[in-house]
């Protein structure tokens, strides 16, 4: 076996013409990421909203709940007591990639779970606010499949 790879080419006009536009299509994805950014955060927003997609976040537990009834802050959502969370997620968008996600400290635990508190003594229950359901994905793929399909 050779270490030298396989060379095709070939002469045909019209396919030729098509990769070139399909090149050119591929060298500007900003408009495409910017568009995938928007269902990320349009997902993001219905997380929040139905509180976990497609499985519900495990509820509060009690003493949270009795914690936030004293303040005047039950019943609520999950994750909005004041709503900074919500409001703290940002997408990024460039020529290659889209982004979204949050600065806040405490974002992650919400995210992921994990221990937390005074001697990480409390156990905070994983509640994927940055999640995207497989509607989602066809919905992305479906953007993508758009994207290269205008004007061809």
């Amino acid at each position: 076996m050779s270490d030298k790879p396989i060379e095709i080419e070939f002469d045909n006009k019209e396919v030729h013409e098509k990769l070139l536009n399909l090149a050119k299509r591929t060298e500007n994805l900003r408009p495409l990421m910017k568009n995938i950014a928007g269902i990320f955060a349009y997902s993001t927003e219905e997380n929040f909203k139905e509180e976990g997609r497609p499985d519900k976040w495990v509820d509060l537990a009690e003493s949270t709940k009795k914690q936030r009834t004293k303040k005047r802050k039950w019943p609520g959502q999950i994750l909005q007591v004041e709503g900074k969370l919500a409001a703290s997620i940002n997408t990024y968008y460039d020529n290659d990639s889209a982004v979204i996600g949050s600065n806040l400290e405490y974002a992650a635990i919400h995210q992921l779970g994990g221990q937390a508190g005074k001697n990480k003594s409390v156990e905070i229950p994983a509640r994927p606010y940055l999640l995207l359901t497989n509607d989602d994905y066809d919905e992305i793929l479906t953007e993508c499949e758009n994207y290269l399909s205008e004007n061809y």
